[in-house]
């Protein structure tokens, strides 16, 4: 019997039975739902996480006081908090100790200050960064109006900014930028450059800070208290994880850490933030997973149910089949493609559904919507699974009915 037959039979016997038919599938549906929606979100929270973490630049990683996380005993965060602040003058000899570097910047954050034009002023909440003319490769930040400051704007403690587009937009309605003079917590800067937007994650704009000489920030706020971050870029992605420990080594010479003494400083990379957020959605994948099993479960004894009561009922047009020639073979295919149809269909439901879903959920979050390919494969092969594994026995039933007693069946 042709491939196409066995499915026309398999949907005519379907569609003949349609309120059974569509209880049956139900726990597909809530089973794949469950899965996919889940998925779903958690893959767009994950994508707009990735595009920010991303945002220290390609073969970048970051040395800091403190940890990006913190999810470790009260003990540990003591010690961690009576860690010396990483200094300027730390900065330099361990930029010239790490030769092997692309780059190595120097950065200091100050947050909720208010930028001020005339009369425009911004909201009590942009991030003014003091860096090294290096921090602008590292980041990935790159000056669209204007020029980035040089070493001698930082040796000079030169009172110049450069904006984010959006601190720009805000103050500038219909000016250029460039060469005019803001104030920020009365200190008088002059604009020398405008960055290129860098667009949104989770609805907040990535564009509101500025950024100033190290040297000037450290006269405005102090050197005391505020610790520097240092970002270093590799030449290559083959030598970036031995640049790290290159760096933790140089760092560790550099802060006087004695041998088998842990670090007293963190490293921040792309890959161990996307590991750390991994982790953290893991156990909602597992729940979403263990939730699904459970209605797949149940689904798959509904469709075994479903199929063995179809045998019953078809006992007659069985034996007919097979006085007239059909195989044990042709049988059991019948019957497992019509087991199989019913899981898929159910399948497909639940995947469209939990697509649509989940993308509606994650809008909320401001993420960007997702298709999770990877999740829909897994779905669409558990539902042809259920089918084969629970469809097996009715269709081994039925194959193996003798044609004289299923001719005589009533």
């Amino acid at each position: 019997m042709r491939i196409f037959e066995l499915f026309r039979i398999a949907f005519t016997s379907l569609n003949a039975n349609k309120l059974r038919s569509t209880l049956t599938i139900l726990g597909i549906v809530v089973g794949i739902f469950s899965i996919i929606s889940i998925s779903t979100v958690i893959s767009m929270i994950q994508t707009s996480i990735e595009e920010g973490v991303s945002a220290l630049g390609k073969n970048t990683f970051q040395i800091q006081k403190w940890p990006v996380v913190q999810m470790s005993s009260a003990e540990r965060r003591k010690i961690i908090r009576n860690r010396k602040d990483i200094t300027l003058e730390e900065f330099y000899r361990f930029k010239e100790r790490l030769v092997e570097a692309k780059n190595v910047g120097g950065e200091q954050w100050s947050f909720g200050r208010v930028l001020k034009y005339n009369t425009n002023k911004t909201n009590p909440n942009i991030q003014l960064c003091g860096l090294t003319p290096e921090a602008f490769e590292t980041n990935d930040w790159v000056v669209d109006q204007g020029r980035e400051f040089n070493q001698r704007d930082v040796r000079s403690y030169e009172r110049v900014i450069v904006l984010g587009a959006d601190v720009a937009k805000t103050l500038f309605d219909y000016v250029n930028p460039i060469g005019q003079e803001i104030k920020v917590d009365g200190h008088k800067l002059l604009v020398i450059g405008v960055l290129e937007s860098q667009g949104q994650i989770f609805g907040q704009s990535q564009d509101n800070f500025a950024l100033i000489p190290i040297t000037t920030w450290q006269s405005f706020y102090g050197k005391r208290g505020n610790s520097v971050n240092i970002t270093i870029t590799s030449h290559t992605r083959e030598n970036y994880d031995r640049l790290i420990e290159t760096a933790i080594g140089h760092m560790r010479a550099v802060r006087k850490v004695m041998p088998g003494e842990p670090n007293d400083f963190s490293i921040r990379s792309n890959e161990q933030m996307l590991t750390q957020i991994n982790e953290m959605t893991a156990g909602v994948k597992i729940g979403a997973f263990v939730i699904a099993a459970i209605a797949l479960l149940a689904a798959g004894v509904g469709i075994m149910n479903i199929m063995l009561v179809s045998v019953t009922e078809r006992t007659k047009e069985i034996g007919i089949r097979k006085a007239i020639g059909a195989k044990k073979m042709n049988i059991l295919v019948q019957f497992l493609v019509e087991s199989v149809s019913l899981s898929v269909f159910g399948g497909i439901v639940g995947i469209v559904l939990g697509v649509l879903i989940g993308n509606f959920a994650g809008s909320f979050l401001d993420a960007k919507a997702v298709v999770p390919v990877d999740w829909i494969v897994i779905g669409v092969s558990l539902c042809v699974l259920i089918g084969v594994t629970f469809g097996t026995y009715p269709a081994y039933k039925a194959s193996n009915l003798d044609p004289i007693d299923a001719l005589r069946y009533e």
